[in-house]
């Protein structure tokens, strides 16, 4: 039986103004200086879009005190590795914005989870000038926006296939790209853990009302993923699935621990977990043996990770 859902109302703007974020990546450090509250033409314009044009998806917080400094959320997409997912970045308008673009730097609590976003915070992407593209992905200070930046992270990184996000990946592979959304995933979930145990400043209670909402959505697709029911990132899509394919056995072994982790953070938060829901159960995979075993070896050499004692 499934449990009830939170079906509380979540009363927490897409965008708002709100006091000092004391622990923002960006508050104090050069070239940043404190603007106080002095709102510059080019920063009103870009509050205004953003209140006008955020999705649902999205949520932008701007420090009172410093109207320079803000933060945002990003809900991952379904269909994608990241769904049901938070990501947080903190952004700074340099002084001479927006002839410059905007300093982002990604919450990564130390997990890479795209090869856009490095654990050291970097968010790489062509219109922040810290990505290769061509001139016309780039920042132009007539047309770009913040709003803009937010969108391409969700859609351009936060994407179904972050495997070619990586253009040094020179082996076009499915299987490559399979293994790569499951680690992915794992990561995802970690990250999801960790958000919960220490929420950025001012969105304590967007995460909270988020993760009590889809913490059964998040379990079920940890199962349907770890007993390959479901290609990662599917999970609770319109339509029909994609099929039944190969699951990693170093995936099936890091999804049981970070299953239990969530769980109890799910239920720190008073998510109403389902009875029962205490240990992950997955269908035992075989050892990889010969060429099968030689082809993981490649893969795990290719996406610099490192073998695990319980794929030996």
């Amino acid at each position: 039986m499934t449990p009830e859902k939170d079906n509380s109302e979540l009363t927490f703007p897409q965008f708002d103004v709100v006091s000092d974020m004391l622990d923002h990546h960006f508050l104090g450090r050069d070239p940043l200086p404190r603007m106080g509250n002095r709102f510059p033409r080019a920063i009103s314009k870009e509050w205004l879009i953003l209140q006008e044009n955020l999705p649902k998806s999205i949520f932008v917080r701007v420090s009172e005190s410093n109207s320079n400094l803000l933060r945002a959320a990003i809900i991952g997409a379904a269909g994608t590795p990241y769904h049901d997912a938070l990501f947080f970045f903190d952004i700074g308008l340099p002084p001479s914005y927006p002839n410059e673009p905007p300093k982002v730097h990604y919450l990564s609590h130390g997990y890479e989870v795209n090869h856009n976003l490095p654990s050291n915070g970097t968010v790489c992407l062509s219109l922040l000038n810290t990505w290769m593209g061509w001139s016309s992905e780039r920042w132009n200070p007539k047309m770009s926006t913040l709003l803009q930046v937010l969108l391409s992270i969700q859609s351009l990184v936060l994407n179904e296939k972050p495997y070619f996000n990586n253009p040094f990946n020179f082996v076009n592979s499915k299987t490559l790209s399979e293994y790569y959304s499951q680690h992915v995933f794992l990561l995802t979930c970690m990250t999801t853990v960790h958000l919960i145990r220490n929420p950025p400043s001012k969105f304590e209670p967007l995460i909270k009302h988020h993760f009590r909402q889809r913490a059964n959505a998040i379990l079920a697709a940890c199962d349907a993923y770890a007993n390959g029911r479901v290609k990662v990132g599917f999970h609770g899509c319109d339509g029909a699935a994609p099929p039944r394919f190969k699951i990693w056995r170093s995936f099936q072994t890091n999804m049981e621990k970070v299953y239990a982790y969530l769980v109890f953070e799910f239920r720190r938060i008073e998510a109403r977990v389902p009875p029962g829901a205490e240990r992950l159960v997955v269908l035992p995979s075989k050892k990889p043996k010969g060429i099968f075993r030689r082809m993981i070896k490649n893969i795990r050499d290719a996406l610099g990770l490192k073998k695990k004692n319980s794929d030996k």
